[in-house]
C-alpha cells in the first residue's frame, strides 16, 4: 500500500532521514518506533508532503507521491494527524471537522452568489458525514462545544475525525497516545482497530510500548535517521540493537 525506497531527507549537512526503505502492507497497523531524534517525525512529514525528500521514492498504491505538495498527497488517499493538535479553538468540534475536506464549493465567495444551492447541498452532506464520524468516535456529545475546551485525548480523537473526512486509504498517526489518560487511550486504540477492520491502513509513531506491542503488526524501528530493524513486536522487544538504541547506544 505504502512503499518507501531509499528515502532521505537532509537539512544542510544533517541527514535526519538516511536511506530508509520499508513497506506498509495493505490492511496492517504498522508501528514506527525509535528514540527521540531518530527521524520518525521528519519521515512522516516527508511522506505526507510537508517536506520534499532529498532522495528516494515514496509510492502509494504503486504511484509515486514523493515531492508532491501535501494537499495533493492528501487527495491521493493519505491523511495524517499531528502530535500536537491545533484545531481552531473558537470553532465548535463539528465545525472543525467540517472544515477538513479540501476543494469545497463554498470556499470561493462567488459560489455563494452563483451556486447557492450547490453550496448548501455540499454543506449538508459534509455536516451529515461529520456527525457520523463524531458518533463513531464518541465525540458527538461535544459537537457544539468550542474545540479549545477539549481534553488532550479528545483532541487526538478530533484529529482522527478530521483525517477521516477525506475517506483515506492510509492514515499516518503521530503519537496518538501522547498525553492521553488510560481510559481514553483504550477508546482511541479500540477505534483505530475498528477502522482497520473497515479497511484503513495505518502507520503509527508511538512511544507507548504497550500500545505498540498490543496494536501494531509489524513494527519498524529507526535510530539515528536510519532503519534499524523491522519485525513482529516480540522480535523487536527482544532485539539487542533496539535495547541499545533506546538505552543510548545509537540514539
Amino acid at each position: 500500500m505504502l512503499e518507501l525506497r531509499g528515502v532521505s531527507k537532509a537539512f544542510g549537512g544533517l541527514k535526519a532521514v538516511d536511506d530508509v526503505s520499508f513497506t506498509v502492507a495493505r490492511g496492517t497497523i504498522t508501528g514506527l518506533i525509535g528514540p527521540n531524534g531518530a527521524g520518525k517525525t521528519t519521515l512522516f512529514n516527508t511522506v505526507a508532503g510537508a517536506l520534499k525528500p532529498t532522495g528516494g521514492e515514496i509510492r502509494l498504491d504503486g504511484r509515486r507521491i514523493d515531492g508532491l505538495p501535501s494537499h495533493r498527497v492528501y487527495r491521493s488517499g493519505l491523511a495524517r494527524t499531528f502530535q500536537i493538535p491545533r484545531p481552531i479553538g473558537t470553532l465548535s468540534v463539528l465545525e472543525n471537522v467540517m472544515l477538513a475536506p479540501t476543494g469545497q464549493t463554498g470556499e470561493r465567495a462567488w459560489n455563494a452568489l452563483l451556486r447557492p444551492g450547490r453550496v448548501r447541498a455540499e454543506e449538508r452532506a459534509n455536516r451529515e458525514k461529520a456527525v457520523g464520524i463524531l458518533e463513531f468516535l464518541n465525540l458527538i456529545r461535544l459537537a457544539d462545544e468550542p474545540a479549545r475546551t477539549l481534553s488532550g485525548g479528545q483532541l487526538k480523537l478530533l484529529e482522527l475525525a478530521r483525517a477521516l473526512m477525506s475517506d483515506p486509504r492510509v492514515i499516518l498517526l503521530d503519537e496518538p497516545g501522547a498525553g492521553v489518560n488510560p481510559t481514553l487511550l483504550g477508546q482511541i486504540v479500540e477505534r483505530i482497530a475498528a477502522l482497520n477492520r473497515r479497511g484503513i491502513t495505518f502507520l503509527i509513531i508511538e512511544h507507548n510500548m504497550d500500545l505498540v506491542m498490543n496494536l501494531c503488526r509489524p513494527v519498524v524501528v529507526m535510530a539515528g535517521g536510519r532503519l534499524l530493524m523491522e519485525g513482529d513486536p516480540e522480535a523487536v522487544r527482544g532485539d539487542p540493537r533496539v535495547l541499545d538504541a533506546y538505552l543510548g547506544g545509537t540514539a
